[in-house]
């Protein structure tokens, strides 16, 4: 069963206007406010649905609406459109309730100017130009939180930024009800995977919780030889599974062991509503191996992982996979492990022991089981493949201390310069911008982590409405960062968050 977001998750849509203008007009601008509705929602491409409501005219119906929205589990948020004048002052008892994430469109019914009939009735009905200023002026003076964008809703552009916007309005959903699995402690003597987990609920609404790996041992020891052999068949019909691990295969008890990791995990998490979980290999307890394709499949389900008890990388991962739900290029747990300076340009190579997530690729992956050094423990079985080349960002959350701290850099994802022909384990490899050096020395500056996510399918912009929604730090390394520039804006925030 793949992870799904929220069943019937919903977007209102709530205009501004004011009694003064009479019936007929009011008639005019709710027809037309429908009309925009409309527009918006065909050229919208998210996965949630957008729902009208009324016109609002007066402070209270305004405030019954942000009450109504903040307390509707089905409302991941608001775009409120101010078609004529609605006196900003109406909206403060319902702006300083609201609850959701608002978005602030500055639009209008229609795209251009009709020049040669313009009169002052056309001029009256539509006022969005300085209407929506006038309630910028209050949700700015309130300091609300906001996205604001302006543009006509049939142009591309406009709808990109508020899907964007509603894409981050999915995460945050998705992080206000996110359980984690700890199987074990994080890796010991690391800091980076280690953090304040009471602070992050009251940031995020993430609920992070501790079990003894014997707790996923036990599980293993329920599952029965059915539940093996269906996954067994399935792994044979997805991927190219090494004939030693095939059935009358020399190894093939290994995959059933995987199998069973994989199917006590599955029902573990579901039991728990879990929606995303961690593994250290420091801590297996009585596992005979440490998982490996067990949690790349479930990655592949929409899980969140993080390796070594990264809790923090696990529920970014579950975040932005939700985010980018129904869109292609893939999202997966991801680490900066070795660098190629030249000849050439140069790259990162990426991967992990074994929990690479497959939607990066495109290429059927091979089940194959090879030694590990560390674990102490059988030799374990992973999927390899090497991930799809496009456009991406790596992203990593760290707890700074005071604060929690986002870092994005823009990545494009490329094919090896030669077959890895020995490399064992899912990876990728990717040019980081603005170039190997600076985007190294800027994640160093910044204290990012490690661990990232690596996504294809989540746009920065998106990444920045999230971090704007959870009140988060946000770097980004890009194609215009230099060293000076993100030391600047390090010693910056430092300053604003440090109130």
């Amino acid at each position: 069963m793949t992870l799904k977001i929220r069943e019937n998750a919903e977007i209102w849509f709530l205009t501004g206007s004011q009694s003064l203008y009479g019936e007929e007009t009011l008639k005019t601008v709710a027809e037309q406010s429908q009309e925009v509705f409309k527009t918006l929602s065909a050229n919208l491409d998210v996965p949630v649905k957008i729902v009208w409501k009324p016109v609002l005219l007066t402070p209270e119906t305004i405030r019954r609406a942000m009450l109504d929205a903040s307390s509707d589990e089905n409302c991941l948020g608001v775009i409120t459109w101010m078609h004529t004048f609605s006196p900003a002052k109406m909206w403060i008892a319902g702006l300083s309730a609201l609850q959701k994430p608002l978005l602030h469109l500055n639009t209008q019914a229609n795209s251009q100017l009709p020049w040669a009939t313009l009169d002052m009735d056309f001029m009256n009905l539509n006022q969005a130009a300085h209407g929506d200023r006038e309630y910028g002026h209050i949700t700015a003076r309130l300091d609300v939180p906001r996205k604001v964008v302006v543009g006509h809703v049939s142009e591309t552009k406009t709808a990109k930024r508020i899907g964007d916007w509603i894409r981050a309005t999915i995460g945050w959903d998705t992080a206000q009800h996110l359980k984690l699995a700890r199987f074990g402690d994080n890796m010991r003597f690391v800091a980076v995977t280690d953090g304040d987990k009471t602070s992050a609920q009251m940031r995020f609404g993430m609920s992070i919780e501790a079990y003894g790996i014997n707790a996923l041992a036990d599980a293993i020891n329920k599952v029965t030889p059915q539940e093996i052999d269906q996954l067994v068949t399935e792994y044979q019909d997805l991927y190219a599974v090494a004939p030693e691990l095939s059935k009358g295969g020399e190894r093939h008890e290994s995959l059933r062991y995987a199998a069973s990791i994989e199917a006590a995990l599955h029902t573990f998490l579901k039991a728990g509503e879990f929606s995303a979980f961690t593994t250290n290999f420091e801590d297996l307890g009585a596992l005979r191996q440490l998982p490996g394709l067990a949690v790349q499949r479930m990655m592949e389900k929409g899980y969140g992982f993080g390796g070594e008890g990264d809790w923090k990388t696990s529920a970014l991962l579950r975040i932005i996979k939700s985010m980018g739900t129904g869109l292609a290029g893939g999202t997966s747990f991801m680490e900066d492990y070795t660098y190629h300076f030249g000849p050439g340009e140069p790259k990162v190579l990426g991967a992990h022991m074994l929990e690479v997530c497959s939607t990066i690729s495109d290429e059927k992956p091979t089940v194959e089981i090879h030694p590990l050094g560390i674990g102490d423990r059988e030799d374990p079985v992973r999927m390899v493949f090497t991930a799809t080349p496009g456009e991406g960002r790596v992203v990593s959350l760290m707890d700074m201390g005071n604060r929690f701290r986002m870092v994005t850099n823009d990545i494009e994802v490329v094919a090896p310069d030669e077959p890895l022909q020995k490399l064992p384990v899912a990876r990728a490899i990717w040019k980081p911008a603005p170039s190997l050096a600076t985007s190294a020395e800027s994640w160093i500056y910044a204290g990012g982590s490690h661990h990232t996510v690596l996504t294809k399918s989540v746009s920065h912009d998106t990444l920045v409405d999230f971090a704007n929604i959870a009140d988060v730090e946000l770097l980004h390394i890009g194609a215009k960062t230099t060293t000076e520039s993100i030391l600047h804006e390090i010693r910056w925030n430092q300053i604003s968050y440090s109130r």
